[in-house]
């Protein structure tokens, strides 16, 4: 599995296999099949309400805790210093864990930089790997950024060919920061299977669009974390290191660029107060 260089040192597999939407009732089966296949990042999150069934797996699985990569995030109801310190210790609990390798910020809200503050301390204290944030535009990011002691690792954020965040990236890479995708196929939408412009190039390579989409994304350096709860697809997602993209259908791929989201944005108040409510 190639990995990158987060800007601590620390080596991250470019392709994990995300849990958002897999129930904590399929989280384990899924994630050995997943473990079985050859993935060995996980990308799991408080609000998906599954980190045990990732625990029970990685338990299972009978993997060196070292040869696996583990992510998990903090939700806005666990905001705040205090609670966000308490969070962290019961993740590691239903992980199974002493460890994580990265943890995230899930929402820019709720307070934020104290939440932050208690991830470096886990940091300092060997409880985390790597630290970063996730869905932070890049005004709050940058915020964060200037003001925090330890660079986030990591900006998990909505990206597919329809929305590809081509600005945002050189933003965090000023700070060393890596882009990661959650939704690289933007959830079906916009017909997104049956694109004729990833079609026609997936062709000329003998693979699909997905493989084309994730592709594309991996060229750029960013982390994907595809999701899907049958072995057929998750080993057809990893078949993506045995070719690469020409420059010109990279090219003819950003041309599909919308540069905006699919699924909401957090500019507007009703979405910041769903989501605000969506756990407490």
């Amino acid at each position: 599995m190639e990995t990158v260089k987060l800007n601590n040192g620390v080596e991250m597999p470019i392709l994990g296999y995300g849990v958002y939407q897999v129930t904590p009732e399929e989280c384990e089966r899924c994630v050995l099949d997943a473990l079985n296949v050859g993935y060995r990042s996980i990308d799991t999150a408080q609000a998906y309400y599954n980190e045990e069934g990732v625990g029970n797996a990685i338990h299972k699985s009978g993997i060196s805790r070292d040869e696996l990569f583990i992510t998990t995030k903090i939700w806005i109801s666990n905001g705040g210093y205090e609670k966000a310190k308490a969070s962290i210790d019961e993740s590691l609990r239903k992980l199974q864990s002493d460890y994580v390798d990265l943890l995230l910020i899930h929402q820019p809200f709720n307070d934020y930089y104290g939440t932050y503050r208690a991830m470096e301390e886990a940091c300092k204290a060997g409880k985390a790997r790597a630290i970063g944030v996730s869905n932070f535009y890049p005004d709050r990011f940058i915020d964060l950024a200037e003001f925090c002691e330890i660079k986030p690792a990591v900006n998990q954020v909505e990206t597919h060919v329809f929305n590809q965040q081509v600005e945002p990236q050189k933003i965090m890479e000023r700070y060393g920061t890596r882009v990661m995708s959650w939704g690289p196929f933007a959830e079906g939408k916009n017909d997104f299977f049956s694109n004729e412009v990833l079609k026609a190039i997936g062709e000329k390579y003998g693979k699909s669009v997905a493989q084309t989409a994730l592709r594309f994304l991996i060229q750029r350096g960013i982390i994907v974390i595809p999701k899907s709860t049958h072995k057929e697809r998750m080993i057809q997602n990893m078949e993506v290191f045995d070719f690469t993209l020409m420059e010109e259908d990279m090219q003819a791929i950003y041309g599909l660029d919308q540069a905006k989201s699919l699924f909401f944005s957090h500019y507007d108040p009703e979405i910041v107060k769903w989501l605000i409510d969506l756990v407490k």
